[in-house]
């Protein structure tokens, strides 16, 4: 008991960081359970999964039934658990990366330029861009938002990087002013748009998981995943840079590769993650942060905690938003934001209380 107590007040959280893990699989799996029989179905957890196992046969869930769980709330919930842990994991490297507990992935300009192509499909998708529409048809917004979200990361990273060498600072300064830039292009375009339009676009903005279906899990999943299979490999050198740069390097980590493959990793997930949903803001820094209190800064177990909890609280927050006002359905990003606003003033404000700024 009193070596627990002594590893406990010298900062050790490893026991507890392994429990917090253990718990948010169970929390993940009762999420997706709650996800796929919560609504107007009344079918069981125990049926969905009989009728999974049995493939069909004498199942206990109607036609109808499985065509609501299997063919909407299945892929619905799976898109949601994989755009919220991407966004999650993405902000914790982000804050890693510029050792800022206030730091988000939509500094470095991603989400603005993936709404700016999602925009111009939107607008232009009747005129300039239709041979674009007529050739990838309801695919074409989800490919102009990465587009758009590759492009600004492609310019931002020409800016930022000089002689091989990426500057964080200017990277974080460069990313504001792209953004600034695409949000400029971007309120042109809606100048632009007519009615119907405009009733899309704010839509679109409020972000939403009412479209998902396989084909988009099956297109922006592996994208997502792929973006976050490097992330655990590098905890150890965000770990490091929490001492700094230099301290970092001579520590042995290749910080240049360290910040390449990070920023590059965290754009691939946070545009794939617009492309389908929208905008659904604060997941990157409220999730990262509220674990960071309770099992501390480890990345090694930060990570995959960020991904597990993220994708939960995203999987609850869309089951929220299609049953609080049933039978209509209220935008997930009204729900993000409403919780996430306040809790990102109360970080602020303890921040500068500890900063004394």
């Amino acid at each position: 008991m009193s070596q627990t107590t002594a590893r406990h007040r010298n900062g050790d959280r490893t026991a507890l960081a392994f429990l917090v893990l253990a718990a948010l699989v169970l929390i993940s799996a009762a999420a997706f359970a709650f996800s796929i029989t919560m609504g107007a179905s009344n079918a069981s957890v125990i049926d969905v999964v009989a009728s999974m196992v049995r493939d069909g046969a004498d199942s206990a869930l109607s036609n109808r039934d499985r065509i609501v769980i299997f063919d909407i709330r299945l892929p619905r919930a799976i898109l949601g658990f994989l755009i919220g842990g991407g966004l999650a994991v993405s902000g914790a490297v982000m804050q890693g990366l510029f050792r800022n507990p206030l730091a988000d992935p939509g500094l470095i300009g991603v989400s603005a330029g993936s709404s700016l192509g999602a925009v111009a499909m939107i607008v232009l998708g009747g005129g300039v861009l239709a041979p674009v529409v007529h050739i990838f048809g309801i695919f074409s917004l989800p490919i102009a938002a990465f587009i758009g979200g590759l492009v600004t990361t492609l310019l931002l990273y020409k800016v930022a990087t000089r002689h091989g060498q990426t500057s964080i600072a200017t990277l974080l300064l460069a990313g504001i002013a792209l953004g600034s830039l695409a949000l400029a292009a971007t309120g042109i375009l809606i100048y632009m748009a007519d009615d119907r339009q405009l009733r899309d676009l704010t839509f679109w903005s409020m972000g939403s998981l009412a479209g998902s279906t396989w084909s988009k899990v099956m297109g922006a999943g592996p994208i997502i995943i792929l973006s976050l299979l490097p992330l655990p490999f590098m905890a150890r050198g965000l770990n490091a840079l929490t001492l700094g740069e230099a301290a970092a390097f001579h520590m042995g980590v290749a910080v240049q590769r360290l910040k390449n493959i990070a920023i590059i990793s965290v754009a691939a997930a946070v545009g794939a993650s617009v492309a389908v949903s929208g905008g659904i803001g604060f997941v990157g820094i409220v999730v990262p942060h509220i674990l960071r209190m309770i099992i501390g800064p480890d990345h090694r177990f930060l990570l995959p905690a960020s991904a597990l909890l993220g994708g939960s609280l995203l999987i609850v927050a869309d089951v929220v938003a299609r049953t609080i006002v049933s039978p209509a359905e209220l935008p997930i990003g009204i729900l993000t934001a409403g919780v996430g606003g306040p809790f990102f003033l109360w970080m602020l404000l303890r921040q500068r209380s500890r900063l004394s700024l």
